[in-house]
């Protein structure tokens, strides 16, 4: 039992820390990631400074978060479509595309949540 849960540990251990080497090489290379990150404080800031219930908040809050993972995401796919060629190929242009239409989808879902919060 002891050896599990040391495993599990140093499993987690390793988890986190590639995550987080995953955020920062990202935050370095990525300018949307950053310009995201400060809407997302805004938003945030947004969020607790005006009145609204917890299920609200906690919706705005996740959208938020969901935007930086989208955006993560994007860049991950960027990153191996660039890794595998760097000829113009129709397929590449979509995938970066589908990846880049994933951020403006889920901001838009931020936004429309704002919108439905702010109005009713």
């Amino acid at each position: 039992m002891i050896g599990w849960l040391k495993a599990e540990l140093r499993r987690i251990g390793n988890t986190t820390k590639w995550s987080w080497e995953g955020w920062c090489a990202a935050w370095v290379r990525e300018k949307s990631l950053r310009q995201w990150a400060v809407v997302n404080v805004i938003s945030a800031g947004a969020a607790f400074a005006v009145e609204m219930t917890p299920g609200e908040r906690a919706l705005i809050l996740a959208l938020g978060l969901l935007l930086l993972a989208a955006e993560l995401m994007n860049t991950a796919i960027e990153e191996v479509v660039d890794y595998i060629s760097e000829e113009i190929d129709p397929r590449a242009k979509r995938a970066k595309d589908a990846g880049s239409a994933v951020v403006a989808v889920t901001a838009i879902a931020g936004g429309v949540a704002w919108l439905v919060i702010l109005i009713g």
